[in-house]
C-alpha cells in the first residue's frame, strides 16, 4: 500500500508528466469514500442517470486516503470524490487532475455525550480523529485555533484510523468525542441508542466554522475530481452531461433519502435507514467547481496558513477547474 509519505516523496522527486496518466480500459468506474456524497454518485450509477455517458458505468468505494491518492496518481481511478485539498495538491504537483464540482457544503460533526456542547468544551478532552493530516483533521485544527485553543496542548488527539474505528472508540468510552462525517455520525448516534446511552452531534463543524471564521459556514470539503484520461474519454460535453445528471440526482436524494440510500448501503456496510437519516445532515450539493472558485480559494488559503504543502504550495490555476 502506498503511504502518504512515500507518495509525496516520489511526487517531489519526479513530477509525473501530464501524459503519464493512463487511460483505463473498460466501463467507466466512479469512486467515492464511505461518506454522504457517495450516496449521490452510487444512486446516479444505479438509477441509469449516467447512461448517456456510459450505460455500463460502475461505482466503487475507496477506503483510505492512501488508496485514493495511489489510484489517482496511477490513473487507475479516473473519476473520484476526494477532499478538495487533495485535488489541489495533486494538480499543483503536476498530475492532470481537475475538479469538476463540489458535492457538499460540509458534513463534519463532533459526536459526543452531554458534557461537550461547543468547540471550547474540547479543552482537556480526548477526541478520536480518523485519517491524520487529512481534511477532517485540518478542519478541526483550524476551528480549535480560531476558538483560542492550542491543538497541540489543549486537546488530545487519538488518530484511530478509519471512521468506523473512531466510532467504536467513542462507543467503548475510550475517548470523549469523535470527529465523524456523515453517515458515520448518524451511525454512532443510533448505535448508542441501542446501548441505552446518549450521543449527539455536539458540534456542527459547519456552524462552528461560520461562528469562528465567518461566512455562511460553507465548507467546500469534497468534490468529484477527474483525470485527463477521463476527460479524453467523455469529452467536454460529457463533463457537462455528467454535472447535470449529478445535480438532478442530488435533488432526488434530498427529496427521497430512503429510496436513494438503497444503492449505497452494501458499499457503506450500514443499514439503509442509517444512510437515509444522514442525508438531511449532509448538506449535499453538486455545484460546478468554477462557480464556487472564490469559496474554494478562501478555504484553501485558510487550510494552508500554517503549511502551504497541504494544497501543493499555491492556489491552483485556471486549468484546475474542469467546469
Amino acid at each position: 500500500m502506498l503511504t502518504r509519505r512515500t507518495f509525496l516523496a516520489a511526487a517531489g522527486a519526479a513530477v509525473i508528466p501530464r501524459p503519464g496518466l493512463a487511460i483505463a480500459a473498460g466501463p467507466l468506474t466512479f469512486w467515492g469514500p464511505p461518506a454522504a456524497p457517495s450516496i449521490v454518485l452510487a444512486h446516479a450509477v444505479a438509477s441509469g442517470a449516467l447512461k448517456e455517458i456510459d450505460a455500463s458505468a460502475a461505482f466503487k468505494i475507496w477506503r483510505t486516503p492512501d488508496e485514493m491518492r495511489a489510484g489517482l496518481s496511477s490513473g487507475t481511478m479516473e473519476a473520484v470524490i476526494v477532499p478538495t485539498n487533495v485535488a489541489a495538491n495533486l494538480h499543483n504537483r503536476g498530475l492532470d487532475v481537475r475538479l469538476l464540482n463540489i458535492m457538499t457544503r460540509g458534513l463534519l460533526y463532533v459526536v459526543a455525550g452531554e458534557k461537550i456542547m461547543g468547540i471550547e468544551d474540547l479543552r482537556g478532552k480526548t477526541i478520536a480523529v480518523p485519517f491524520r493530516s487529512d481534511m477532517p483533521d485540518f478542519v478541526l485544527q483550524r476551528l480549535l485555533a480560531r476558538a483560542g485553543l492550542n491543538p497541540q496542548k489543549d486537546v488530545k488527539f487519538d488518530y484511530g484510523g478509519t471512521p468506523p474505528e473512531a466510532m467504536q472508540m467513542l462507543l467503548a468510552g475510550r475517548v470523549d468525542a469523535a470527529l465523524l462525517a456523515e453517515p458515520a455520525a448518524t451511525a454512532a448516534i443510533l448505535r448508542a441508542k441501542l446501548g441505552l446511552t446518549h450521543l449527539a452531534r455536539a458540534i456542527d463543524c459547519q456552524k462552528e466554522w461560520s461562528r469562528t471564521i465567518g461566512g455562511s459556514g460553507f465548507i467546500p470539503q469534497a468534490g468529484l475530481a477527474v483525470t485527463r484520461g477521463f476527460v479524453d474519454r467523455i469529452g467536454q460535453h460529457g463533463l457537462k452531461t455528467l454535472q447535470d445528471a449529478l445535480q438532478a440526482t442530488v435533488n432526488f436524494v434530498v427529496n427521497n433519502p430512503l429510496r436513494a440510500s438503497l444503492a449505497s448501503v452494501a458499499q457503506f456496510g450500514v443499514m439503509s435507514p442509517v444512510v437515509a437519516e444522514a442525508v438531511p445532515y449532509s448538506n449535499l450539493i453538486a455545484l460546478p467547481a468554477s462557480s464556487v472558485r472564490s469559496d474554494l480559494e478562501s478555504f484553501f488559503s485558510l487550510l494552508a496558513e500554517d503549511d502551504p504543502r497541504i494544497i501543493g504550495g499555491k492556489l491552483p490555476s485556471d486549468a484546475f477547474y474542469a467546469l
